[in-house]
């Protein structure tokens, strides 16, 4: 049975096997080229218009995302620039970098139909896409009912969002505050040398031996939240661990013990003590307080997504957390 151009279009956006608001986006903004007969369009002009029609429908504050306190990109990207930390040429230029990677190939996937492939338009990644006829003719025959399909489905997909989310929009203003003040993702591998030394060359996560070949530098409270790479958030793991914590939040044991190591290099007298002293507080309590703080604010941010550390993994018998518990951690 062949089905005609308008249904194929209402199934992928109804149905499709890609349910982020993303397509929906990518639906409303082929729809504003169609207005105006552009079907040749950059690369520039599809992340432009994209971000455009993201950001209006960013104005209701309603989650983007099924997972619980996570961010789409387009989302991080428009609270960068409602903070003015990027310029929206920037925002422009990031959107066209990182935001079209699923949505462009996954648009047209209907489970079990191959006739849908480059059906409404094909792209050359990077650089531009072509729209084809077939979207013309649709947009040309109903283009209100379209629109209208394509803002009940973003709607569909927001209030599914909103239930699961706990303290989006409050979330979104704290997660601001840290752009802010924050700076851009960097590497962070050459802290290992000053790291191992307070780590006894074993991973913070499960406590085992670091092997050279595979050290990682990580985020206890996830950079996505704090934005930035100050020493006192940063530890040692394995690979394995690291990946498996990815941005979700820690258990508190683990925070415990990062407040822990963090006395211990203030009992040093490295240069990196007034470092601490500058980022966290020059007392014990303040430092505490501050990374305590921090750690509430991710909770709001990414809401109930834990990652407890390894099964075999028990704090109370970790040689390296027994060592940080000293009397100078205790005063």
């Amino acid at each position: 049975m062949s089905f005609a151009d308008e249904d194929y279009w209402k199934a992928i956006i109804l149905y499709g096997l890609n349910q982020s608001t993303y397509k929906i986006a990518l639906g409303k903004t082929l729809v504003n080229f169609s207005k105006v007969n552009k079907d040749k369009v950059t690369w520039e002009e599809l992340s432009k218009e994209f971000l455009t029609q993201y950001r209006d429908r960013l104005k209701n504050k309603m989650p983007q995302q099924l997972t619980p306190g996570r961010r789409t990109v387009m989302e991080t990207i428009s609270l960068k620039l409602d903070a003015n930390a990027i310029s929206f040429n920037d925002a422009v230029k990031e959107v066209g970098e990182n935001a079209f990677g699923d949505v462009l190939p996954r648009f047209h996937n209907l489970l079990n139909i191959p006739d849908t492939k480059d059906l409404f338009f094909e792209f050359n990644d990077k650089q531009s896409l072509t729209i084809k006829d077939s979207t013309f003719r649709i947009f040309e025959n109903s283009i209100d009912e379209i629109e209208d399909e394509l803002d009940s489905r973003w709607s569909l997909i927001e209030a599914a969002c909103s239930i699961k989310a706990d303290n989006y929009e409050l979330g979104n203003e704290i997660l601001k505050t840290y752009i802010e003040k924050g700076e851009e993702r960097k590497n962070i591998t050459g802290n290992i040398p000053f790291l191992q030394g307070y780590q006894s060359n074993t991973c913070f996560y499960c406590a085992e031996h670091l092997p050279r070949d595979d050290i990682h530098v990580d985020h206890v409270i996830p950079w996505s939240v704090i934005h930035h790479n100050e020493i006192w958030n940063l530890v040692l793991s394995h690979s394995f661990c690291n990946e498996s914590k990815s941005d979700n939040l820690v258990g508190s044991h683990f925070i415990n013990k990062l407040i822990l190591r963090n006395e211990n290099i203030m009992g040093s007298s490295f240069p990196w003590k007034s470092k601490l002293i500058s980022q966290i507080g020059d007392s014990p309590k303040k430092r505490k307080q501050c990374v305590l703080k921090q750690y509430e604010d991710a909770k709001k941010i990414l809401g109930n997504r834990f990652w407890g550390g390894l099964e075999s993994y028990n704090p109370t018998v970790d040689p390296f957390y027994k060592k940080l518990i000293t009397k100078m951690n205790n005063s």
